[in-house]
């Protein structure tokens, strides 16, 4: 489906919304069935209270005995702005541009709704009128930075001059650093608009030489001529630094499958686009890089240390949509897909890029924040306990357009696969069918061992057993006790706290070690910070329990592979386990990692894990969702006998080799984007 193209809601076949008792399901399966009518068994008949009640009515309220949302008691004038246009958006109702504007400078959820529309209003009403609606208001209206970078970028996504050269460059040099980007990134689109942009010499920091700078080509380097030319994106964290910050398994996963897509016969290369903040640049001024042979990585320049937080990313959207739209134009080759993950304002910036480059565009949609949201937020009534609604709803509204705007959507496996994923998109059952997507398998690399590879696995073992009054270390005397090995970045839903607060209550420390991998060992970030606060505070006092915990800050994907084939290695007498315990896991690259270097692995029961890891086949699944569950899981696997424990792990290193290559997961996307550009029943190409 076309960005173009209205899907229309009045056929999708759904089950009756009163089957289902999650609220947000019964709202979102009533609002995309009954587009005009009251449909029986709404979400009413499941209304839950406080800030969720009233906010699920304002945006999913249909037929005569909903609330207005101008209406609606106790909802704020942004909740109810907000509410409104979200409803046309998904609609498609032909706003006007005065009407849209008339809400610019907004709270940044208002600006990301108007941003989506905004394109789909200028086709409706023509480029003429919307220009002239945006002249005036840039003129006339009340002087606001936040205001003019928005009309601008407005002007900018859709290729329209409200205003001179000389009349933006008149303002940018009288704006702040938003506004003033904005018009930057204006005036590069005007035929003389450059020849006013200020010299180089005046940048403040290497992102605004960046800007400044005229566009070039990117690589003088060989660039395939024949093939299809994939983009993916990895926008939350860095490929390089799994561990690190915001750097996941996600991280660990699109390398290594770049790198082996490259490969696949059909596929021309792939360009895998991550972010780069001004100390990045500072360090590095390469935007494009080539990883392996036909996979090249790059960098969009954002304006802010790292990767943009979450809650940042709807102000960083027009900015990363003309930053790709730019590089990806400067390429020697323009990319014929575009694979998006995670909804959010930056996979939503990268869709607009798609549709201005000619890039079909990809997106694995899964139902998150979506099948969580009603338990985390039942009866939410405190500021910030709200605030983390609002933004939740605000994801679900990404992924919704982001199912618009994509020509191909595939989900993620898992268990229960596509029966979730329907059940909280409902418009996919129309596209694809009570089956739904596609969702191709994932896969993990193989692992490359080193030339000397024995002497590596045994430094890193006498490392690790060195001193146990070292933080980073166990004593050499504790090497024959089990063994806790957890690999991941240091953040709430890892839930790294509730591993230690478990076994230090349980007294798991005296029969176990601990050894907790991840998290930057320079500059950290906030959340980084929390974890590392609350660790230091539950092992305060605790100094014999402190002894057998080593943390270890992040380690490079191939040292960590190479740590869990040394515990492995029973010649060692190491009896370790690999132990996940994240409140969820959308797919677990990490746990199948540690079960193909042959270590036996517990996991989450919620999420993707369940998918391959099944109970006391080929390793434990835990319930991590009370410390009371995790303690059971945990004595469970401590009291095992070895050969049980060493079976486990067998049967584990079996399902990954069999199941869960990388190849694999190659060939069967290439497949999906074959067919995506070329159509159905290409794919065999």
């Amino acid at each position: 489906m076309s960005a173009s193209s209205a899907p229309s809601w009045d056929t999708v076949p759904t089950a009756p919304s009163h089957a289902d008792p999650d609220p947000l399901v019964a709202a979102r399966h009533s609002f995309f069935r009954y587009r005009h009518t009251d449909a029986p068994g709404t979400a009413r008949h499941h209304r839950p209270t406080g800030d969720l009640a009233m906010l699920l009515e304002a945006e999913y309220g249909i037929g005569p005995r909903a609330v207005p949302p101008d209406e609606e008691p106790g909802l704020g004038r942004e909740d109810r702005a907000v509410a409104s246009l979200r409803r046309a958006c998904r609609l498609a109702v032909p706003l006007t541009p005065e009407a849209l504007l008339a809400h610019a400078g907004g709270g940044s959820r208002l600006g990301a709704v108007l941003t989506e529309m905004w394109p789909d209003t200028v086709r409706r009403h023509g480029a003429r009128y919307a220009e002239e609606t945006l002249r005036r208001a840039l003129l006339h209206g009340a002087p606001d930075a936040a205001r003019t970078a928005f009309l601008l970028d407005c002007a900018q996504a859709t290729d329209l001059s409200p205003l001179s050269a000389a009349e933006a460059a008149g303002l940018a040099a009288r704006t702040g650093r938003t506004a003033r980007h904005a018009l930057w990134r204006y005036l590069h689109q005007l035929p003389d608009g450059a020849t006013l942009l200020p010299a180089l010499d005046t940048a403040s920091d290497p992102y605004e030489r960046l800007l400044l700078a005229p566009p070039d080509t990117l690589t003088e380097e060989y660039w395939p001529a024949t093939g299809i030319l994939v983009a993916q994106t990895m926008l939350q964290g860095d490929l390089d630094t799994p561990g690190q910050g915001p750097s996941g398994g996600l991280s660990v996963l699109l390398g290594g499958l770049g790198d082996r897509l490259a490969r696949v016969d059909g596929i021309a290369g792939v360009v895998t686009v991550v972010t780069a903040g001004p100390d990045d640049l500072a360090r590095d001024p390469r935007l494009l890089r080539q990883r392996a042979p036909g996979h090249w990585v790059l960098r969009l320049p954002v304006d802010t240390p790292g990767s943009p937080r979450q809650h940042a990313r709807p102000g960083h959207h027009p900015a990363l949509t003309w930053w790709a739209v730019r590089l990806l134009r400067s390429l020697p080759r323009r990319p014929d897909v575009l694979h998006v993950r995670y909804a959010d304002d930056a996979s939503l910036a990268l869709a607009h890029a798609a549709a201005r480059t000619g890039a079909r565009l990809l997106f694995t949609a899964a139902p998150d924040p979506h099948r969580t949201l009603v338990g985390k937020h039942a009866d939410a009534h405190d500021p910030q306990r709200a605030e983390s609604l609002r933004a939740d709803l605000h994801h679900v509204f990404c992924a919704d357009r982001l199912v618009a705007r994509a020509d191909t959507v595939i989900g993620i496996p898992g268990h229960p696969g596509s029966r979730d994923l329907l059940r909280h998109f409902p418009v996919l059952a129309d596209r694809y069918g009570p089956t739904g997507p596609a969702a191709p398998p994932e896969g993990i690399a193989p692992y490359v061992p080193a030339a000397d590879e024995p002497s590596q696995r045994q430094r890193m073992l006498d490392d690790l057993f060195a001193d146990g009054g070292r933080p980073d270390a166990l004593a050499p005397a504790d090497r024959a006790l089990p063994l806790l090995l957890c690999v991941g970045r240091l953040h709430p839903v890892k839930q790294q706290d509730l591993l230690v607060r478990t076994w230090l209550t349980t007294g798991l420390w005296r029969l176990t070690t601990l050894v907790v991998v991840g998290g930057s060992s320079g500059l950290s970030t906030a959340s980084e910070r929390q974890m590392r606060d609350a660790l230091d505070s539950l092992l305060a006092g605790q100094d014999a329990a402190a002894r057998r915990l080593a943390m270890l800050s992040a380690l490079p994907n191939d040292e960590v592979r190479r740590l869990e084939r040394a515990l492995a290695d029973p010649r060692d007498g190491v009896p370790a386990w690999y132990v996940c315990p994240s409140a969820k896991e959308e797919f677990g690259i990490a746990v199948l990692e540690a079960m193909e270097a042959g270590l036996p692995a517990a996991g989450p029961l919620r999420g993707g894990v369940a998918h391959y890891l099944r109970d006391g086949v080929n390793g434990i699944l835990l319930d991590t969702s009370t410390a009371s569950g995790l303690a059971r899981g945990l004595h469970r696997l401590a009291s095992l006998p070895e050969h049980r424990r060493t079976r486990l792990a067998r049967a584990g290193q079996h399902t990954v080799a069999t199941r869960y290559s990388v190849a694999d997961m190659a060939q069967a996307l290439a497949g999906e984007y074959v067919a995506t550009v070329l159509g159905p029943g290409s794919a065999s190409m």
